[in-house]
């Protein structure tokens, strides 16, 4: 394992965010072999140094990384009191300990990542890194040629203007049209906003593909572990 700074290595091994983690240095909780450490940048090389917090040695934290196919009506969120179904509901109870990657809407559905890999967990959903992300949308009429570019040019939505978007496989429905939009935003509602201000209400809204990963034939509902070479592919999106 490289050197990291010491704040860093606590938080990599989840025993808490970098920033608490800080405090728990300057206030001489951390020892790095034996000796108290108030530093923050202090470099740390795993195994070959003994961390420590309060005298409890920092083991290496064993990373986990799920898909999960979210169904409609189920938040996104380890803690909501007024939530009666949460993601977590879907997992068994070995894994419910695992964070989602963002957020998908209740009412949408799809590709959601869940792992307790915080570093990646928060690259992932940092605008600077672009991460794609792919949806599949329905909506009650047509779009429009100029709604379209409008879609891809941005949509101001509170103020301030979304990324481009592009817009992929228009086809017509019985009742209105599908196609698939890309975006790399993050956005509260971000899709059915753009689609509000161009005159259009979502009635299907599902995420295929983040980054490298796309959904396949995961059942709604249903999880899987990620592959070494799906979680390598992401780390690589960093």
């Amino acid at each position: 394992m490289e050197a990291q700074r010491l704040n860093v290595f606590l938080a990599h091994q989840g025993v808490c965010s970098r920033r608490k983690a800080m405090d728990l240095i300057t206030a001489g909780h951390v020892s790095v072999n034996g000796r108290v450490v108030r530093e923050p940048s202090t470099p740390v090389e795993f195994p070959k140094d003994r961390v420590a917090v309060d005298g409890k040695v920092v083991q290496k934290k064993s990373y986990e990384y799920i898909m999960l196919n979210k169904p409609e009506g189920y938040v996104t969120t380890r803690e909501d009191r007024f939530a009666q179904k949460t993601v977590l509901d879907l997992l068994p109870t070995g894994l419910r300990h695992l964070n989602p990657v963002g957020r998908l809407d209740k009412n949408t559905e799809g590709l959601l990542i869940m792992t307790n890999d915080g570093e990646l967990a928060n690259q992932l959903t940092h605008p600077r890194y672009d991460v794609d992300k792919t949806y599949v949308v329905q909506i009650q009429k047509k779009l429009g040629p100029e709604e379209q570019k409008k879609l891809e040019k941005g949509i101001v939505i509170d103020g301030e203007k979304t990324a481009p978007a592009k817009i992929a496989e228009l086809k017509a429905l019985k009742n209105g049209c599908e196609f698939l939009i890309t975006i790399h935003e993050g956005r509260k509602r971000q899709i059915r906003l753009m689609l509000a201000e161009v005159g259009h209400y979502v009635t299907f809204l599902k995420r295929i593909q983040q980054g490298p990963l796309t959904l396949g034939a995961l059942p709604t509902g249903g999880h899987r572990m990620l592959t070494p070479d799906e979680i390598s592919a992401l780390k690589k999106e960093k």
